[in-house]
């Protein structure tokens, strides 16, 4: 395999080629290089040679890249280049970057067209109901991700970027005006009525039901009795995130998000952030809104196979909710 050298005569070079020649056999090879190099943000000058900005990642990803290739029975160089389009058909250095400023642009058109329809379709935030509200910080979640993964690979500066920033703000500015018109009122429960009160829900807890006695003791009631044997619950228990109980999944809620319209703490957007969360990994496991869901849900499976005893399940996974919402408190604020 070629390797990378220096140019001896002074020249800057501000590109790396990568030329290789893959066999037919092993047959994932070719399509384990492309996604490979589609990933890194290679753009193709000719089959079999890909372009990249010369940075010492690149670098390493590319020689790391040729050596599986290698091993794999192929062939593969990577080299420094300059594009000079001394010949008067070749390309130039800036013919190059336009192949990456031209990409993204592509990128950033097809995320604007996507959302932007979305967007100008929300009604005034003060007359949003929840359902409207929850589709609203999935649409900003999923634009925020898509977007950064587009801004990893856009290493010239696409124009297109500022039309997708704009909608990401329109979409935070939304959820904003919407989180600060949450106030207590008509139909918003105070948590003083629910003070030295007993809450119950069935056995087996898991996600939802960890979440919310986490939120009951630490948002509504530090001094709440949790049960977790709603048969023998004293008269007047509330009951939760059960058929029949007094706070368990309406329409596209679930309980932990109930909870939190309730008693009027969605305002709170690290508390909203970690109730997508649960709704991820109890409603929405194979569609995460979040990126965080599956390696909580990973955690809190380990703390549910740890022990059968629901009270040690709501001890150990309150110290991680505490923990995710001082990161998602954090967060909100950068």
């Amino acid at each position: 395999m070629g390797k990378a050298r220096a140019a001896q005569d002074g020249m800057h070079h501000p590109w790396l080629l990568c030329i290789h020649n893959i066999p037919p056999r092993p047959p994932y090879l070719r399509a384990k290089v492309a996604r490979r190099l589609a990933a890194l943000g290679a753009m193709p000058v000719k089959n079999s040679v890909y372009v990249l900005p010369d940075t010492a990642p690149h670098r390493d990803a590319l020689v790391w890249l040729a050596q599986e290739i290698e091993q794999g029975g192929g062939k593969a160089y990577v080299c420094r280049a300059t594009f000079d389009g001394l010949d008067g058909g070749g390309l130039s250095d800036a013919d190059i970057r336009r192949l990456f400023t031209e990409a993204r642009e592509a990128d950033y058109r097809s995320l604007a067209g996507e959302f932007q329809p979305l967007v100008e379709g929300l009604t005034a935030p003060s007359s949003a109901d929840d359902a409207a509200v929850q589709q609203a910080r999935q649409w900003c979640t999923q634009l925020k991700a898509r977007y950064e993964a587009v801004l990893a690979l856009d290493f010239f500066g696409a124009q297109g970027r500022g039309a997708v920033e704009g909608l990401l703000s329109a979409l935070d500015g939304w959820l904003e005006e919407q989180a600060q018109g949450v106030r207590p009122g008509p139909g918003t429960l105070d948590v003083a009525d629910y003070a030295g009160r007993v809450w119950a829900t069935r056995p087996g807890v898991h996600v939802d039901r960890i979440a919310c006695s986490w939120l009951i003791r630490r948002f509504i009631d530090a001094g709440a009795t949790v049960m977790f044997d709603p048969d023998n619950a004293p008269e007047g228990a509330i009951l939760f995130d059960m058929v029949g109980g007094d706070f368990t999944h309406e329409g596209p809620l679930c309980t932990f998000e109930v909870l939190l319209r309730r008693f009027g703490l969605g305002a709170d957007k690290a508390l909203a952030m970690l109730g997508q969360v649960v709704h991820d990994i109890d409603l929405d496991e194979r569609a995460p809104v979040r990126p965080e869901s599956a390696g909580v849900l990973a955690l809190l499976n380990g703390i549910c196979l740890g022990s059968d005893d629901d009270r040690r399940r709501v001890e150990n996974g309150g110290r991680l909710l505490d923990m995710l919402y001082e990161h998602f408190r954090h967060a909100g604020s950068a």
